[in-house]
């Protein structure tokens, strides 16, 4: 019988992975995924498919580095759970950065067990990599190990791809992002369609599509924080009274017009 997608079920299966990194536990983090996920860490570079493309990115990003992961909340929407969160990294040559993060996993059932589909990392690349670099000679030892890692475990390819972390909507859409939210808040609907395009989908709750009035008043008084641009994405912490949540917020290819919006909360 196919399991039921409770949230119990899949805090457990998502809670495996921070314990498997602390292990250290190469073999049981990548048991951890469908036979054809995706690791998509950071949104925007390239993603890493496939049991053997994971077991490469486990080599150059985690097994090397001790990894805490501060959570603040989880977030279930069925069958997808997110994590807001802080995310410590302290490499091998000692130096530590703070990356805040909303990580999102959805899952798939695999023989009866859930499984880790697509982990979808959404954290600035650029912000990072200043802060390693202001660690001083311990950031600078790191990112000089980091290179020849990165290229040996997966190719000037995989080098490359990981650079495309470093283009997206950035501060443009997170500016736009902030007229969504003020426009929402004050009820203003029209303003909110403006920044819309013509087709976008909205689900708020997600897996509940809405109408651009019905976003709008569910909206109202919305306050928030943690805006974070990463591809062609703005996440962002949310409240709304007692409930908080992580909104996603997708652009289309062209700049400024959102293609849709997805907020997922603990109500």
């Amino acid at each position: 019988m196919p399991l039921d997608p409770t949230a119990t079920d899949l805090l457990a299966a998502v809670a495996a992975s921070p314990r498997a990194v602390a292990a250290h536990d190469r073999a049981a983090w990548v048991g951890l995924f469908s036979t054809d996920a995706a690791v998509n860490d950071p949104v925007g570079s390239r993603p890493h498919i496939g049991r053997a493309a994971i077991e490469r990115f486990y080599d150059t990003f985690i097994g090397p580095n001790t990894i805490a992961f501060r959570v603040e909340r989880d977030l279930v929407g069925p069958p997808t759970v997110v994590r807001d969160l802080l995310i410590e990294t302290t490499m091998s040559t000692g130096a530590t950065v703070a990356v805040p993060m909303h990580l999102r996993y959805d899952l798939v059932e695999e023989n009866g067990v859930w499984k880790i589909t697509r982990l979808a990392a959404h954290w600035e690349l650029a912000a990072m990599i200043m802060q390693l670099l202001r660690t001083g000679l311990p950031g600078l030892g790191a990112a000089l190990k980091l290179g020849p890692q990165l290229i040996a475990n997966q190719g000037i390819g995989g080098a490359v791809g990981m650079m495309r972390g470093l283009f997206g909507v950035g501060r443009t859409g997170k500016r736009v992002v902030t007229r969504l939210f003020t426009a929402a808040a004050a009820m203003d609907i029209s303003r909110v369609r403006g920044l819309l395009d013509y087709d976008s989908v909205i689900e708020f709750p997600a897996g509940t599509p809405v109408s651009v009035e019905e976003f709008t008043n569910r909206a109202r008084n919305l306050k928030w924080d943690k805006l974070i641009a990463a591809g062609r994405t703005v996440t962002a912490s949310i409240e709304l009274g007692p409930v908080h949540g992580v909104a996603f917020i997708e652009f289309t290819s062209r700049a400024g017009r959102i293609s849709a919006i997805q907020v997922f909360t603990d109500a």
